[in-house]
């Protein structure tokens, strides 16, 4: 295998397209209404042509600047990094019209780029977005968000992908969410309301967490997220019983990061540091800006953060997936929990399908430039044994 290196030269990407909307939710020229801008980077290998392309994209962020994407094309390959609609806003984020964006991508490399093949790449939460897309191009089915909004998956025309990588990623966002969510607020609008006895960071509750307590607080988060999800439900149908002008409605979810994983190393154990997280002390985070589903509106909880309602659940959709796929766990991943690349693996209908382990990978390769070289390798070999690459 070669590991000859090319200079890479970004493209900016801008694709628009025509789409009807009740009202505007995302800030700025991006979401104007009656058109929908999306914004991304190719990077191309310069004087390396190819007749493959893969994409990579996240639902809420942007990834050029991670450092995958950029070593997959040092090493020849093309690739796009595709933002959505709600690139780093994820507040009002609707997964349905997500799938409508990467579709968009998708058409442009086939029918203006002339990408023979393309290869979707799923890392961290784009990788049950990409699975998403893919069970929805393969056999399309959603009419309506779990809100019960009309979307177009149906009428967008989704091209399937050709091959799948998923790598680092979890089962999806309303599950990790589930997993993550602070159990012990007793009052939505209070969060120094708590329950100190299902508290992650009482000084009294201490790792390692026995099982009584570990199932005690699964349940209530769940149980959490499910009031949570009633009210959003009884709100939103106040709305439209009330026919006004007033269509959604903003909202914040305090605590959203106590997640017994990142205290207590015997839980699922695997190579990841304890007492810290990809969004650093975890108990800051608990409470910090940044948190899962921090600030979200009705029908983006409906879409992207409950359980129960989402259309984008990884295990689900991977059943429905046909194309040859590669599944990557790391080993020190801080942030992705160590069951989800297996629990994707065994729900992937793929034929052809592979897991491989990055042994001591963190979650961005921080401070890991031969793991990086090491995960490129990985890929690049898959790719090429399936004829995608040469």
């Amino acid at each position: 295998m070669t590991t000859q290196t090319y200079e890479v030269l970004p493209e900016w990407v801008h694709i628009s397209f025509a789409e009807q909307a009740a009202f505007k939710s995302v800030y700025g020229f991006a979401g104007s209404l009656g058109t929908v801008h999306l914004e991304g980077i190719r990077y191309i290998p310069q004087g390396v042509p190819a007749q493959t392309l893969l994409i990579y994209m996240h639902p809420a962020t942007t990834l050029q600047l991670l450092p995958m994407p950029r070593a997959m094309a040092e090493r020849g390959m093309h690739v796009l990094c595709a933002g959505s609609r709600y690139a780093r806003n994820d507040s009002a984020l609707i997964m349905e019209n997500v799938v409508v964006d990467l579709g968009a991508y998708m058409r442009h490399a086939r029918e203006v780029w002339g990408y023979q093949k393309v290869v979707l790449v799923g890392w961290s939460g784009g990788g049950s977005l990409a699975l998403f897309y893919q069970q929805q191009a393969e056999r399309p089915s959603i009419t309506h968000t779990p809100a019960g909004d009309p979307c177009h998956i149906m009428s967008a025309g989704l091209m399937p992908a050709d091959a799948f990588i998923f790598q680092a990623a979890h089962v999806s966002r309303a599950v990790t969410f589930a997993d993550w969510i602070d159990p012990s607020v007793l009052d939505e609008n209070d969060p120094d309301r708590r329950d100190p006895e299902l508290d992650l960071y009482h000084p009294d509750i201490r790792p390692p967490y026995s099982a009584e307590f570990l199932a005690r607080f699964r349940a209530a988060q769940l149980a959490r997220i499910r009031r949570r999800t009633a009210w959003v439900k009884e709100t939103l149908a106040t709305l439209q019983r009330r026919g006004g002008k007033e269509m959604e409605r903003g909202f914040v979810t305090h605590r959203t990061l106590a997640e017994p994983r990142f205290l207590d190393a015997s839980i699922e154990p695997n190579d990841r540091p304890i007492g810290t997280c990809f969004m650093g002390v975890p108990e800051t985070a608990n409470s910090g800006p940044i948190g899962l589903a921090r600030f979200s509106t009705l029908r983006s909880w409906l879409s992207q953060w409950s359980p129960d309602d989402t259309h984008c659940h990884g295990e689900t959709c991977a059943a429905g997936i046909s194309v040859p796929m590669l599944a990557i766990e790391h080993s020190a991943d801080d942030a992705v929990p160590q069951p989800h690349t297996q629990r994707i693996f065994d729900a992937a209908a793929s034929a052809d399908k592979t897991k491989a382990v990055i042994q001591g990978g963190n979650h961005y390769f921080v401070g890991q430039p031969e793991l990086l070289q090491q995960a490129v390798d990985l890929c690049q070999t898959w790719l090429r044994e399936r004829h995608l690459v040469d």
